[in-house]
């Protein structure tokens, strides 16, 4: 289990997949009034609002929070400015992990980053002090039984894509960044929606953890997960298998 994915895609333990409804739906919510209001409120015309009016579709969010999301974020000046910030540090275990934010209150959001980080055994860095060991990436899932692993190979190498990682739950497909938008296009159209597409940290290496230092990892990732702030949370962590199955069983 290696941990390169957003938050909720490296967090599998007990109770990991049951967020609560109302922080997922905050979530998006921040990402799509960002996005509207860098770019055009059409989702057509401005990839990063299509993104994230799909990721709020997937998660079952109502049409209409969406649309008040984009007008509350295009209106006259209403609505809560949000900023883009991330925090870098190290993990149990000497985990590089990265910390991406939306806040309207840099003060509080730093004090809740800190504290986790403190409280579990990790400490912050200063910004590009764990980033250098990851590349940035666009990463697209595919639900694993949209198609077989050689198909969806082919799909995403003829759209440009770069690696595919196929399992029996998902296929996931890497691209550079500036690739993310088209490629998804190809691939949804071949397969249908994906279940998740956006720029992620990928980690050029991974580090095994111990398993008296799993834990207490895991409860870093909670607690950060606990702040609204936090939008993504990358890592690059490798947990054993067999390690892994004591700590759920």
């Amino acid at each position: 289990m290696a941990g390169h994915s957003k938050f909720k895609n490296i967090m599998h333990r007990k109770g990991a997949q049951d967020a609560k409804r109302a922080k997922v739906f905050t979530r998006l919510i921040r990402e799509i009034q960002v996005a509207a209001r860098m770019g055009l409120p059409d989702p057509e015309m401005n990839p990063r609002l299509k993104s994230a009016v799909a990721a709020a579709k997937a998660a079952n969010m109502p049409n209409d929070n969406i649309d008040r999301a984009i007008k509350r974020a295009t209106g006259d000046g209403e609505g809560d400015n949000y900023e883009e910030i991330r925090y870098e540090g190290y993990g149990p275990g000497g985990v590089a992990v990265i910390v991406e934010a939306l806040t309207d209150n840099r003060n509080r959001t730093a004090s809740e980053v800190r504290a986790a980080f403190t409280k579990h055994g990790g400490s912050l860095g200063e910004t590009n002090s764990v980033s250098f060991q990851f590349d940035r990436v666009g990463a697209i899932t595919l639900k694993g039984d949209v198609a077989d692993a050689d198909d969806v190979f082919e799909a995403a190498l003829e759209a440009g894509a770069a690696d595919v990682d196929s399992g029996e739950e998902s296929h996931e497909i890497i691209c550079a960044p500036e690739d993310l938008h088209s490629v998804r296009d190809v691939l949804e159209e071949k397969f249908g929606a994906p279940e998740e597409a956006a720029l992620t940290w990928k980690p050029q290496s991974t580090v095994p953890v111990e398993e008296d230092k799993v834990e207490q990892l895991f409860k870093l990732f909670e607690a950060l997960d606990e702040s609204d702030d936090v939008q993504n949370v990358s890592a690059n962590y490798e947990v054993d298998d067999a390690i892994l199955a004591r700590l759920t069983a």
